[in-house]
């Protein structure tokens, strides 16, 4: 039947189920195929950390939201215009989030009296009005898949599975998705399974002839393409992009790149995909434990490689020593941080930035190291080669502060021009640079550049080059050990004097009208939520500037004149305010703290009226 076609400028759409109902590969693909049609998009992933937790409860709820619009967007979006509820469970984990008016497409089928009772509702909420503010849609989608592919030599259970095809193919129908992709997928993923290949094919054209003949939806959306700088584009999530971004990092500076990891939530796709890329010379080792990890690559760096160790909060406590040691070396490695909740095991699959502190000053001693921190899906690439191109330029650890928001998140990615790439390559020593009293010369590891303050980089076995390393202090130029207290005050200032040294880029300011008198100060992944938030303030009439700092350590040199600009700076923060006591006791700025930490980003509304409040107290 021929049904309405309306144009939306953008829409939030949110897929919930149990974790075995395949809410993040729906939600993958209608992104992928979003993505292809030239829409802008953000992606926020939110799954239970139980491997498999008990079928039909609020703790096993999986939900994958996509933001999707024909202008640019920052942030995942507030609260879905649609949500996809496969259960009870999903719907009542989600109702708190949804705005009067959604609509609600519903699975029918797993609204029992048994299915209804382990999530504490009385009644069912499809027939006791308790919807009757939303649009709601109740569609028996296991049933209706199970007839779908009656036909098919598969068993019930695997024709149930099939089920979040059904609704892919709806929702593809519903906002005009391209469908080669997902049947391009498909044929990929079951290429060896020709009969599951062939039913969840049906299955989701069964759910798109759903969509065509059904009266149930009476028109159709959509999102005309976002405009966007010329370029091939693909989408791509946080920890892919950082993975690329060390590739490429490792390319450009003519090293092979070593990763040495133990997996841990949410950083384990990093080595994942690095182990993929042999062919690039990356090499990857799996470790027994963290400090192995860590270990490991501190070897590879002292041999010559490019070394990368990647963890979450928990692990970078363990592989504190180490880092430690590291700085002692002055050696170059790249610490990658996804922050995820906590303390301790905390959420392993929400997102926090409770780390900065730790990796500001968790180590012993003095050990100063310079920290970056990217502020979105896609900057993750950059931030990566920043991150290496810091390290080896300054023969220092860095510590590169992702978070599961960007890890799992997904967004639109203009694919660089490799030749756009800064030029990393390293010069290794190879001669003696230090001549004695008596006029014949030899090799001394800590002889300082004058201007990075970087000792040499010289790799094992190379003639004439032999040197010793180790945890315990050595003499400034020699590198013999040493216990001279005016030597060892000597090298922990060296060392603070060559982070602090470290040139980066001065702090950008957004800041339309230029007479704004409050500036709202961000880092990492709040970045979206505080751009949105702004342009919402400034659509009301509110006039705010915005910052946001990708270089922790050092900050950038103009960070005072922008600070002392403002009459107010406000950090949000999804911590208790960690940034905001560097910068209050930094710059002696009185910064007002914006915290929360649910495991969730902010809310751009929220925000927004933060902004509002402060902005009217000015």
């Amino acid at each position: 039947m021929s049904k309405q076609v309306v144009q939306l400028h953008r829409v939030i759409i949110r897929f919930a189920g149990d974790s075995g109902d395949g809410m993040q590969l729906t939600g993958d693909q209608f992104t992928s195929r979003t993505a292809m049609f030239g829409n802008d998009l953000s992606t926020l992933p939110d799954f239970p950390a139980e491997i498999r937790a008990p079928a039909g409860t609020l703790p096993g709820v999986s939900a994958f939201q996509l933001h999707f619009a024909d202008h640019d967007i920052t942030t995942a979006g507030d609260a879905p215009n649609v949500l996809v509820a496969m259960n009870p469970a999903a719907l009542k984990a989600n109702m708190r989030d949804l705005p009067r008016g959604a609509d609600i497409i519903v699975n029918t089928d797993e609204f029992t009296t048994r299915n209804l009772s382990k999530v504490g509702y009385d009644a069912n909420p499809i027939e006791d009005g308790s919807l009757q503010s939303y649009a709601v849609h109740p569609i028996p989608l296991t049933s209706m898949t199970v007839e779908a592919l009656k036909g098919f030599d598969i068993t019930k259970k695997e024709a149930e599975r099939a089920k979040n095809m059904f609704a892919l193919g709806l929702l593809s129908w519903l906002y005009h998705r391209p469908t080669d992709g997902t049947l391009t997928f498909l044929r990929q993923k079951f290429a060896k399974k020709p009969e599951i290949l062939a039913a969840n094919i049906a299955a989701f054209e069964a759910g798109w002839s759903f969509g065509e003949t059904t009266e149930d939806f009476s028109v159709q959306y959509e999102v005309m393409p976002a405009t966007m700088p010329p370029g091939c584009y693909r989408n791509i999530h946080g920890n892919l992009a950082l993975s690329y971004g060390l590739i490429a990092a490792a390319e450009r500076a003519e090293l092979p790149l070593f990763l040495g990891s133990y997996p841990i939530t949410p950083a384990s796709d990093i080595l994942h995909e690095l182990s993929k890329h042999k062919k690039f010379g990356v090499m990857t080792f799996q470790a027994e434990d963290e400090i192995a990890g860590v270990g490991s690559a501190i070897g590879a760096a002292y041999g010559g490689m490019l070394a990368v160790t990647t963890t979450s909060g928990p692990g970078v406590a363990l592989k504190s020593e180490a880092i430690g040691l590291a700085v002692a070396l002055e050696l170059p490695l790249v610490i990658v941080d996804v922050q995820r909740g906590g303390p301790s095991t905390g959420l392993p699959t929400k997102t926090e930035q409770a780390d900065l502190l730790q990796a500001m000053f968790g180590r012993n001693g003095e050990a100063p190291v310079p920290i970056v921190a990217p502020r979105s899906p896609a900057d993750c690439f950059d931030a990566a080669i920043d991150a290496v191109r810091i390290a080896t330029t300054y023969r220092t650890p860095v510590f590169l502060l992702s978070d599961g928001y960007l890890a799992n998140g997904s967004e639109p990615w203009r694919i660089p021009d490799v030749d756009s790439l800064p030029d990393l390559r390293v010069t290794f020593a190879t001669e003696h640079n230090h001549t004695r009293e008596d006029g014949t010369t030899e090799f001394w590891p800590f002889v300082r550049d004058p201007e990075t303050l970087a000792r040499p980089w010289a790799v094992p076995g190379t003639k004439g080059l032999e040197h010793r390393i180790g945890g315990i202090e050595k003499a400034d130029g020699s590198g013999n050990i040493s216990y001279d207290p005016d030597n060892h005050d000597r090298m922990v200032r060296l060392r603070q004097a060559k982070v602090d040294g470290i040139t980066v880029p001065d702090l950008e300011v957004d800041d339309p009208t230029g007479d704004a008198r409050v500036l709202l100060l961000g880092w990492g992944s709040t970045y979206g939520p505080i751009n949105a938030a702004c342009q919402i303030a400034r659509r009301a009439g509110s006039s705010v500037a915005q910052a946001h700092l990708r270089h922790l350590n050092p900050f950038p040199a103009n960070t005072a004149e922008v600070l002392r600009r403002y009459d107010k700076v406000v950090i949000p923060e999804m911590n208790l305010g960690q940034l905001a006591l560097l910068i209050r006791g930094r710059f002696l700025v009185d910064a007002i703290a914006y915290n929360q930490v649910r495991g969730l980003p902010f809310r751009a509304e929220e925000l927004a009226g933060v902004i509002k409040d402060v902005v009217a107290s000015v």
